[in-house]
């Protein structure tokens, strides 16, 4: 029986590097492209435009902060590899109303031209007890880190399809894959970009179009740190069991993979773990992708339980053990 799993297993393998070339999408070009990032003013979203910037996009930065988006814009332009390159920067809160940010969008390709990459980076976090948050803030946080990202989304989605181009980025959170003590408010808004991400990828790969999610772990930005006054000891102790990433090294590998159409990103050995016991049936444009389905589908027939210690073990006054069931 694990001769023939493992036949079956390298047969895929093999079968895999024979159609990659087929599904895998052409790199996307940013010299001269026109990328749009919300939630641009800081942390994440600004890095991602910064890495951006350094190969030769032109940007448009979209945030609520007028005086955070000027410093910003200050910012990415000292990394600029051409004179002709141009940070554009535009004030809106995009969880509020959707003519209001299809204006937007289009004032910017007005300006900068189609747009080739959208990043959705406007988020916020909220952790605390579940019967602890108020009622509304639940509300809230759907519509800016869910809606958010759909009405920028809907705003560049018909050209993209009518120039036959494009990419979108979701950013997710680890959060978005695994739900955890201190995140019910939180959490179901991340898992919910997932859900949109893998709907959004089958109505649009037909038209060369390419979606990436992006799952980032704790990361050191002013996000994480107003985050953090609130946090219970519980969620606190879990996030200490990971390191702290930085916002430019997350943004490398979310800017490479939305580059190369990957659907899932994640950063480093963790994330890739996490994304592979939780990948379900995500669309497939890499063999890694691919690999991931086999191995989850593979142990599935073992009927095994699989324990994460989410805790140090030592801190046996606040153990805490989350069980899956691969």
């Amino acid at each position: 029986m694990l001769l023939l799993v493992a036949a079956f297993l390298v047969a895929f393998v093999l079968l895999l590097y024979m159609v990659s070339p087929l599904i895998s999408p052409k790199p996307l070009k940013l010299a001269g492209a026109h990328v749009v990032v919300t939630g641009g003013s800081s942390g994440i979203g600004k890095c991602i435009a910064i890495e951006c910037f350094k190969q030769g996009a032109f940007i448009t930065l979209v945030a609520r902060d007028e005086a955070k988006l000027v410093q910003a814009k200050k910012e990415i332009e000292k990394h600029s590899v051409n004179d002709k390159q141009v940070v554009l920067c535009i004030s809106v809160d995009v969880s509020k109303e959707y003519r209001q940010v299809e204006n937007v969008i289009k004032q910017a390709q007005e300006k900068l031209g189609p747009v080739d990459m959208l990043v959705n980076c406007a988020g916020t976090s909220l952790s605390g007890k579940f019967e602890e948050i108020e009622i509304d803030r639940f509300a809230r946080l759907m519509e800016v880190n869910y809606l958010g990202s759909v009405y920028p989304s809907r705003a560049v989605i018909s050209t993209m399809k009518e120039r036959r181009m494009g990419r979108i980025v979701f950013i997710s959170s680890q959060a978005g894959q695994l739900g955890l003590f201190g995140y019910t408010a939180y959490s179901p808004t991340k898992f919910a970009l997932r859900g949109l991400a893998e709907s959004l990828q089958m109505e649009v790969k037909p038209y060369n179009v390419y979606v990436t999610v992006a799952y980032p772990p704790d990361t050191d930005t002013p996000g994480f740190t107003e985050e953090n006054k609130s946090k219970p000891l519980e969620t606190k102790l879990i996030s200490e069991t990971s390191s702290l990433c930085q916002a430019d090294q997350v943004a490398r590998v979310i800017v490479k993979d939305a580059v190369q159409g990957n659907f899932n990103s994640s950063v480093g050995s963790d994330g890739y773990m996490l994304s592979s016991l939780t990948c379900g049936m995500s669309p497939v444009t890499t063999i890694t992708e691919g690999l991931q389905q086999v191995f989850q589908t593979a142990m599935k027939h073992e009927p095994a339980m699989y324990t994460i210690h989410l805790l140090h073990p030592t801190r046996m006054q606040t153990y805490y053990i989350r069980t899956i069931r691969l």
